[in-house]
């Protein structure tokens, strides 16, 4: 009898209403944007979030200094990342970033900065194909494609909510 008391009580939990709500299990529209799938407008913005849910701007801090992630202050100098040693100066400084560009131009440059700066040399975060390299000429034996993307999609909403925060102080 103790047995199916407490079977009743885990089929009872399991199946609460509380249990199963798009609170605690996730909202069922927040699928993951592949990168073949990612839509630019004609200035290379992207307005559809890669992932439905928001970013975390801490988390977009730790892409942002990590050498190990997305390294984008060996390029960029950001104040309130001072901290983080060996800002560079080959891009623009974007210590008030969150001032300047909407999330979808962040989106944009983040996913494939070619799009909105043609010739740049900031790197694609999250294009898997098209690449020309001279792996073939050199090595015999370039990286086929699709590559992975250098950030997952929320990476990416990650490092715009860290730099959505970047106001002129």
């Amino acid at each position: 009898m103790r047995h199916f008391t407490r079977t009743l009580a885990v089929l009872a939990l399991t199946a609460s209403p509380i249990l199963t709500s798009p609170v605690l299990t996730g909202p069922a529209w927040a699928e993951e944007v592949a990168p073949a799938d990612v839509v630019f407008d004609e200035y290379g913005a992207v307005a559809k979030s890669l992932t439905g849910v928001p970013g975390d701007p801490a988390k977009g801090a730790e892409v942002m200094a990590s050498k190990k992630i997305g390294n984008c202050v060996a390029c960029h100098a950001v104040a309130q990342l001072s901290e983080t040693p060996f800002h560079g100066e080959v891009g623009p400084e974007l210590s008030w970033t969150g001032e300047a560009r909407s999330e979808a131009e962040l989106r944009g440059i983040l996913v494939n900065s070619k799009k909105t700066f043609e010739g740049t040399v900031m790197p694609a975060y999250y294009k898997t194909t098209g690449f020309i390299r001279p792996g073939e000429g050199f090595t015999k034996k370039p990286a086929q494609e699709p590559l992975p993307p250098l950030l997952s999609a929320q990476q990416i909403e990650d490092t715009i909510a860290f730099l959505m925060t970047l106001k002129d102080q």
